[in-house]
């Protein structure tokens, strides 16, 4: 993978697999202490001790469809190798968080991407699930919370080819008026 968007779809949609019903996606962007980080969290199925271990070997996957778990050990690979670490802790009953953090100017801290066209795609996906999509930038900060869209939107699906454009839209606008801060 090779940017950061890629891994928040690859580790929110293990998130859905594991029947989370939020899926809560940081990224903290520190430029006064030169630091990248990406965390997210779910309250899904979690993992035991024993597939907790096995979560880094690229060798082991729970996915049916594929026979290889390349995604954890691609990010864990991607903040090393930017100078930065990798976490991730897992309860069985309570669900998941995996934290990455990178050096912010590193040469090999991959690019964000398209994270607007990510969210969209999980909502389109995953309608019934919510998703939290937060973006710190120093103090300035963008927001995304699908339980308050649903609440403004009443009956209308979030998977709405209207609003998930405007979804998409409104994530796009909101990261480039942090860079404007900048």
């Amino acid at each position: 993978m090779l940017e950061m968007a890629l891994h928040i779809l690859d580790i929110a949609e293990n998130s859905t697999r594991a029947e989370a019903s939020l899926v809560e996606i940081t990224v903290n962007e520190d430029l006064l202490h030169d630091v990248f980080s990406l965390e997210i969290r779910d309250n899904g199925t979690g993992m035991d001790k024993e597939t907790l271990e096995r979560t880094m070997d690229p060798f082991y996957t729970t996915k049916k469809v594929r026979r290889v778990g390349l995604g954890l050990p691609m990010l864990a690979q991607a903040a090393q190798a930017a100078g930065g670490r990798f976490v991730i802790e897992s309860d069985v009953g309570k669900g998941t968080r995996v934290y990455a953090e990178f050096k912010h100017s590193h040469i090999d801290r991959q690019p964000l991407g398209d994270v607007a066209g990510v969210i969209r795609a999980l909502i389109l996906g995953n309608p019934v699930v919510d998703f939290v999509y937060t973006h710190k930038k120093n103090s300035h900060v963008y927001s995304l919370d699908t339980r308050e869209l649903r609440q403004g939107l009443g009956d209308v699906p979030l998977n709405h080819m209207e609003v998930l454009n405007l979804i998409k839209s409104n994530v796009a606008d909101g990261l480039a008026e942090l860079d404007e801060h900048m």
